[in-house]
């Protein structure tokens, strides 16, 4: 297991804990522990097999919980914790996903209330009992019913990110089987989506009990739902925000179907129909199994020859959701996607100055070891308390310390950064005075998101004419399930932004992936330049690159499309 999924573990277990009453101690014992493993720069279970010695020489980490790290690396499951989910309903761990609902207030709801389903939890808000409650009122009621509604649309879906381990894991098993040949998840796993839900796997093989033997015996599985000839259904054992489990089918093909399969499966719908009625202009059929002329087999080996039969260069699973990709793949315009190699410089991480697990050195040599060339920056600006935010004092303070790490840390560039809050009332939360000593000033709304288009529009209006504001940053400002982005017209935001020359980012984090893909995009006909930053956090939090580049690929973006693609003497040329 990975140490972010190991860290998650503990961190369900202190909210079940919490909602059951337990000690603050422990509970805080059980948080901390869960940081210092997501903080790690070396898998746990490596220190786990050295014994709990080693693990107890981890800051927070005591006897008890070395042991319980070391049954988690042995049997990938944690005991106290599956007993803690029989005992707390699932609607009431589902409550935990609303932002603003923490396990305090869900225990009291739970307890005085007795509610233990979402559409008790919903019922309850709608007729004022949680209103009248103590210590809550009718604007909790309301960020209950908004956080229900989130969590409606989301569904029994996960975070694309959450469950790429879980997936690449059973992936690399099963293309060790020998019975298997060729082995691929298709669906919107494939296509990279912000969240998934059921997965589907194909293969080929030259003994499908055998396959699927392979798959039900893998550590991930819990259970076999559906078996026949070529077609498997099982549950996965990992449990995603607390009660989701996801179901995964494995169909067994034939080589010559395998493409046909891989396109079929990766869908979407919408693409799939539009690739069906060229088929049908051509006198073609195409299917799961292979395209046809008159019943008769005419390709289906590779997803290359299925687009060929229809006219189509090749489209990347990315970009197939109807959105002007068959336009573009029939002129054989299909542009070259940014890929995770092509990007250069990180433009938004935090520090211990801040919120951040790490140093500035630390930050630097962990960015430095991924091959990255320049690095910004970012700590919060002092509106955002909860992070221990800067003032203008300490934030200078803060960029000396940034001088003297450019001293100390070689073959890297370290840019004076911050991230600056755009207040409620559309002002800066610091001066321009300050502002104008930083080499680089990300923007953005962290409060307020439930404000009128108008003055959300007039806050990023703002920042984007403030001529020291170098990017807005995760600009709407929503959590993926959790929360909606602000009311923004983007139209004009994105005009505003061309105009002053001001940059737009993809916030790369699981939760954020902000722009998303269908307004990068149109900024990026804006003719505006996108960075994709991590938001790292810790030095662990640069592998959240990718799912930055995957929303940049959705949205079309090539290498040229996105600023720290460039070296930093090009990426200089671009500042204001």
């Amino acid at each position: 297991m990975k140490n972010a999924e190991i860290a998650r573990l503990f961190e369900e277990l202190a909210d079940l804990l919490e909602i059951q009453g337990a000690n603050p101690f422990r509970l805080r014992a059980y948080r901390n522990a869960g940081r210092t493993i997501d903080g790690l720069t070396e898998p746990i279970a490596v220190l786990a097999e050295e014994g709990a010695k080693a693990l107890t020489a981890l800051q927070g980490i005591g006897k008890d919980l070395a042991e319980k790290i070391i049954v988690v690396c042995e049997t990938g499951e944690l005991p106290q914790l599956n007993e803690l989910r029989e005992q707390v309903p699932p609607g009431v761990v589902k409550m935990l996903r609303i932002p603003g609902i923490g396990p305090k207030k869900v225990a009291a709801l739970y307890k005085e209330l007795k509610l233990e389903t979402l559409d008790q939890w919903k019922a309850a808000a709608e007729n004022g009992d949680v209103a009248d409650l103590k210590g809550f009122g009718k604007k909790t009621a309301q960020t209950i019913l908004e956080g229900l509604e989130q969590i409606e649309q989301a569904g029994m879906r996960v975070y694309l990110a959450d469950a790429m381990p879980v997936v690449e894991e059973i992936l690399a098993a099963l293309s060790k089987c020998e019975a298997i040949t060729q082995v691929t998840v298709a669906g919107s796993f494939r296509r990279r989506k912000e969240t998934v839900g059921d997965l589907r796997v194909l293969a080929t093989s030259t003994d499908s009990a055998t396959a699927m033997n392979a798959l039900a015996e893998h550590p991930q599985v819990e259970k076999v739902l559906a078996q026949g000839d070529t077609k498997q259904r099982v549950r996965l054992r990992t449990v995603f925000d607390g009660s989701v489990k996801l179901e995964m089918d494995l169909r067994v093909v034939p080589d010559k179907s395998y493409g046909a399969a891989m396109q079929y499966f990766t869908g979407s719908k919408e693409h799939n129909i539009a690739v069906q009625r060229r088929a049908l202009d051509r006198g073609l059929s195409v299917n799961e199994y292979a395209v046809t002329r008159d019943g008769e087999y005419v390709c289906g080996r590779t997803e290359e020859e299925i687009y060929q039969a229809v006219g189509l260069a090749w489209v990347p699973p990315e970009l197939r959701e109807n959105r002007g990709e068959i336009e573009v793949a029939e002129r054989g315009e299909i542009p070259e996607l940014v890929e995770v190699s092509d990007i250069r410089g990180d433009l938004h991480m935090h520090t211990t100055a801040t919120d951040g697990k790490a140093s500035i050195v630390e930050m630097a040599e962990a960015a430095k070891a991924r091959g990255l060339k320049y690095i910004a920056i970012t700590d919060h600006s002092k509106r955002v308390t909860m992070a221990n935010g800067l003032d203008a004092d300490r934030l200078r303070a803060h960029w000396k310390e940034i001088d003297k790490a450019r001293g100390k840390v070689s073959g890297i560039e370290i840019l004076r950064g911050i991230e600056c809050d755009i207040l409620e009332d559309a002002t800066l939360d610091l001066d321009d005075e300050v502002l104008s000593e930083a080499d680089w000033v990300i923007a953005v709304l962290h409060y307020g998101l439930k404000q009128p288009r108008e003055q959300i529009d007039k806050r990023l209006l703002t920042a984007i004419k403030n001529p020291n504001v170098s990017i807005i940053g995760h600009p709407s400002g929503r959590i993926i399930g959790k929360r909606p982005g602000a009311d923004i017209t983007y139209s004009d935001i994105f005009k505003a932004a061309a105009d002053h020359e001001v940059m737009m980012e993809i916030n790369a984090h699981r939760s954020r992936l902000d722009l998303n893909e269908a307004h990068a995009a149109a900024a990026k006909d804006h003719g505006i330049p996108i960075v994709i930053s991590t938001d790292s956090h810790s030095v662990n939090g640069f592998t959240e690159l990718q799912y930055g580049v995957f929303q940049a690929r959705r949205a079309g973006l090539t290498k040229n499309d996105v600023a720290n693609t460039r070296t930093f003497k090009q990426f200089q040329k671009l500042l204001r």
